[in-house]
């Protein structure tokens, strides 16, 4: 299989494979699993085979777990940790017990915490790319990245990213120090930043963006054919554009996505990377399979021309409703 092709993640001077390794499901969050269970020797066998191939772009966070995705991390790059490239998050609060207090919490004094602390779970002594995981409402951008900025400084962060985040939020941030990347959701089924003009902001200050989900959280690769297909505690349940009639409304628009996947003798799962590749962008679709990492690694070598764009675009115009990404209450954390 041919080796991932590498790409500028915006201007400041990361280099990174054009696919990354979304390693979220490889643990629990919160005692529960996240599309469906993990198998820690399958996951450390999925990210060594993604560095064979090139792909050594990591992306974790400390509230994966909590904090026992990072620690799965460290495991895995043992003595290569110099290969991989590690981009992790923080900012959903932690405790000093290892607990969700599911506050939000960007201010500067916990910002060194929860570095300190993703360095010791990690055993590194530096992380690639730091995210900032959502907007905390009650402390100014220019704060939380401020501190951010002197972790830079001191070697313990290479760049500065953030996730979920408007058009206002990225440009104060960036006056304060440049920014590497902001993660969204963003698939066929997701165009919320691109709608609301993030992706604008992006390409006109320099910062690459990275999507998360790009495959609608599993539902465009056409295995999910009903909601009882999910796990008891598959936190997919939760989610709107998984539920009642909606769910059947997108289950039509994913057997188009399909048709045409068929006629190009790919998978519906490759042909949504082959979109969202095609745009420039660094996806991080998640998987704890070797299987699946070999399919998704192989999308990035498909050319889509501009009639299958075009096609993909009838299929599911901009501003198609697929239902609500998450419950209310997560969706209040997201800054658009």
């Amino acid at each position: 299989m041919e080796s991932l092709r590498k790409t500028a993640l915006g201007n400041q001077g990361l280099v990174v494979p054009v696919l990354g390794l979304g390693c979220m499901g490889m643990t629990q969050i919160a005692g529960a699993d996240i599309y469906g269970q993990a198998n820690e020797a399958e996951s450390i066998a999925t990210i060594h085979r993604s560095l064979e191939l090139g792909g050594n772009f990591l992306d974790t966070a400390d509230l994966y777990g909590p904090l026992e995705n990072e620690r799965l991390i460290s495991r895995a790059t043992k003595g290569n940790r110099e290969k991989y490239i590690i981009a992790t998050k923080f900012g959903f609060e932690i405790d000093d017990q290892g607990q969700m207090t599911w506050q939000i919490n960007g201010r500067p004094d916990y910002v060194r915490k929860a570095v300190e602390r993703s360095l010791r779970n990690l055993n590194t002594d530096y992380i690639d790319l730091y995210y900032l995981h959502r907007l905390d409402p009650n402390t100014p951008i220019e704060d939380t990245v401020g501190a951010m900025a002197d972790l830079v400084k001191e070697g313990k962060i290479g760049y500065i990213g953030l996730s979920e985040v408007s058009s206002e939020t990225i440009r104060k941030a960036h006056a304060v120090h440049p920014l590497t990347a902001v993660q969204s959701e963003y698939s066929l089924f997701e165009r919320e930043v691109e709608e609301a003009g993030v992706l604008d902001t992006l390409a006109e200050l320099g910062i690459g963006f990275v999507p998360y989900s790009p495959l609608g959280r599993g539902f465009i690769s056409g295995d999910i054919k009903s909601p009882d297909d999910f796990a008891p505690d598959d936190f997919r349940r939760g989610m709107p554009r998984f539920q009642g009639e909606q769910f059947y409304k997108n289950l039509e628009l994913v057997q188009a996505i399909k048709t045409l996947a068929n006629e190009k003798e790919i998978t519906s799962a490759q042909l949504a990377l082959a979109w969202v590749l095609a745009k420039g962008f660094v996806p991080i679709p998640g998987t704890k399979r070797v299987k699946n990492l070999e399919q998704n690694i192989a999308a990035t070598h498909l050319t889509l021309t501009p009639k299958d764009m075009a096609r993909l675009e009838e299929i599911i115009p901009l501003g198609t409703s697929t239902g609500m990404r998450y419950d209310a209450v997560s969706m209040s954390m997201i800054n658009l």
